[in-house]
């Protein structure tokens, strides 16, 4: 699939502000099955900006505003194609203690933060007992969102595991961070992913969507009957199903905290008024490709 995104944020301060200092993930990924074939980034008040891999590999743009402002407008625009993933592996239990596995996973296998022993986790934790780890991934899908509600506004950026398990109800971010929990309890290595989701009708609808920012998962899965390295494989437990051609991924990171759009801090005793808008452009592939 091929998309135009636009992502507008705006912060409006009621006092001048200065020393404005942001970090921004906001590039589309590149990858075997996603490619970001332009991209564009407006700073207003106009601003110097320097681009670098984080240590997981997304791309981060920073840049600083000194001078005093009232106003701050980031305005990113990217052109994406995007296709089906492969067919995930159905490796063994056994697989996922094989030298390859533990390379490949390195510290998205290791416990969650402080490991929370949260009430709950043991009762979901054995509902998701099956004969693969590819089975556990596509049962968690649906377990997530059968225990869950997806409600918006009873959490926030900062909830908690125990929030969402207190609340019984949460959005994409919670979801997702309940779920890395219970892979990595059953030794599947899993990190938190960042991007957009193409949300329209399967059966058509608008060619042009506003959307939210999105979150899923991937997790590593062992190569079928141990043969082959184990490969990242996208979920998304909101959605009840396996990431695909709709899922623009931006990064991935331990949990949220790793992968935000938009990370910053000011000089000043203002307060600030935020707006942002992703807009989602379904595009023919003929018309937008490129000689």
């Amino acid at each position: 699939m091929h998309f135009a995104i636009r992502y507008l944020t705006e912060y409006r301060y009621d006092a001048p502000v200065t020393d404005n200092l942001n970090a921004l993930r906001v590039r589309p990924a590149t990858s075997s099955s996603q490619r970001c074939d332009e991209f564009h980034t407006r700073i207003e008040p106009e601003a110097r900006v320097s681009r670098h891999l984080d240590y997981f590999g997304t791309e981060v743009l920073e840049f600083g505003i000194p001078t005093a402002h009232e106003q701050l407008t980031i305005d990113v625009r990217a052109r994406v194609v995007t296709s089906e993933p492969p067919e995930p592996p159905d490796g063994s239990w056994e697989s996922l203690g094989s030298s390859s596995y533990l390379d490949a996973a390195g510290e998205f296998a290791l416990p969650w933060q402080d490991q929370p022993a949260l009430l709950g986790l043991d009762e979901l934790h054995e509902a998701l007992e099956t004969d693969s780890p590819l089975e556990t991934l596509e049962l968690l899908c649906e377990l997530v969102p059968d225990r869950f509600e997806y409600r918006p506004g009873v959490t926030y950026v900062g909830s908690t595991i125990d929030d969402l398990l207190k609340m019984g109800a949460g959005v994409c971010q919670d979801f997702v961070h309940l779920s890395l929990v219970l892979l990595r309890r059953r030794g599947i290595a899993a990190r938190y992913v960042s991007g957009y989701l193409w949300a329209a009708p399967e059966d058509g609808g608008a060619d042009s969507l506003e959307v939210d920012t999105h979150a899923w998962l991937e997790a590593l899965l062992p190569g079928t009957d141990g043969y082959g390295e184990p490969v990242w494989v996208g979920a998304d437990p909101t959605n009840r199903r396996l990431a695909g051609e709709t899922h623009v991924k931006i990064g991935h990171g331990r949990f949220y905290a790793d992968v935000p759009p938009v990370k910053g801090l000011y000089l000043g005793g203002a307060t600030s008024d935020l707006t942002a808008a992703v807009t989602m452009s379904r595009l023919d592939p003929q018309a937008s490709a490129r000689a």
